[in-house]
């Protein structure tokens, strides 16, 4: 009877673990990699004490996937919506929503002059000749009001909530129902900052 042939030597129990390992260190860099190249970042956001009042300023840095883009040059406009709400800490029950303030701008791209016009909603609009140029415009606020500072209490604690993203709501209707689970559109971000209100 010839001899049976060796048999292969058994995989490592650790080897599994081991090639999953590196495939998932491999997908987390790829997809570190695409949400530094696109996406919201935030670069400042403060509150301050302004004539009688708490204020925000807030600047982000949007780098828009090529999808968004190419909707664009379409013709198709885009919103981009900022929110604050601020809150005031309650050990005793949820906190409490002091203020929420919300704004909202129209960006559009005109083939005619080969231009972009952006602006705030219910205000005026400006066009440059750059795509960054205009969502720098979109992206940024300053000496935004929050809250009278007499409806607050010094000896309270507060913290702001903050968002910034493109808002897909706002859409033409089978658009959105195309997106589907395309997570290019959900270009965003959010922060929390704790309040000081302290003296001026």
């Amino acid at each position: 009877m010839p001899p049976l042939p060796d048999r292969p030597a058994p995989l490592q129990p650790w080897l599994p673990g081991w090639l999953l390992g590196c495939c998932l260190a491999l997908w987390l860099l790829l997809a570190g990699s695409a949400a530094q190249a696109q996406g919201v970042e935030l670069a400042g956001l403060q509150v301050q004490r302004q004539d009688g009042a708490l204020s925000l300023d807030f600047n982000a840095r949007v780098n828009l996937p090529r999808s968004v883009e190419e909707a664009l040059q379409r013709g198709v406009p885009i919103y981009f919506v900022a929110q604050a709400q601020l809150l005031r800490n309650r050990w005793y029950w949820r906190d409490e929503r002091v203020a929420r303030v919300t704004r909202s701008w129209r960006l559009a791209y005109q083939p005619l002059t080969n231009s972009w016009r952006v602006g705030l909603i219910g205000g005026l609009n400006q066009t440059f000749p750059t795509l960054a140029e205009a969502l720098a415009l979109a992206s940024r606020s300053s000496d935004w009001k929050l809250a009278e500072l007499k409806e607050l209490d010094a000896d309270k604690t507060y913290y702001l909530q903050f968002s910034y993203r493109l808002d897909t709501s706002q859409l033409p209707g089978p658009m959105q129902f195309g997106l589907g689970g395309q997570g290019d559109w959900a270009v965003g971000v959010n922060s929390t900052l704790k309040v000081e209100l302290g003296s001026p």
